[in-house]
């Protein structure tokens, strides 16, 4: 099934549950803010979307300004800022089987679906 990890607050979340109701096809709704995931939830994202946890972090939230801009971080203490300040995480993002895409720009998503 496919899985959207969805901020309704943000405007590119939206049009990617926008993107995936037009499809027809059946979806879960996984609200990351209230439903963090785990780390290894985090990590197998992270893999399936072929990137480093840097590259998934807003790094304009103002938390990440705050606590995290400038330091040298490994992986691990990424993913764990991540999982500590879930707005951290980049949204949204579609998991379809063994596929994932970032929507951003929302059109991505399509390439999964």
């Amino acid at each position: 099934m496919i899985k959207i990890y969805h901020n309704p607050r943000c405007r590119k979340s939206r049009e990617g549950l926008a993107i995936l109701e037009e499809s027809g096809k059946e979806f879960e709704i996984i609200k990351y803010l209230e439903n963090i995931p785990t780390e290894k939830e985090l990590t197998t994202v992270i893999t399936m979307l072929g990137i480093s946890p840097m590259q998934l972090v807003r790094k304009t939230e103002k938390i990440w300004k705050e606590d995290y801009k400038g330091k040298v971080l490994t992986d691990s203490e990424i993913i764990k800022a991540m999982l500590k300040n879930p707005k951290l995480i980049e949204r949204p993002i579609v998991i379809n089987g063994n596929k994932a895409r970032i929507g951003r720009p929302s059109e991505s998503i399509l390439e999964i679906i």
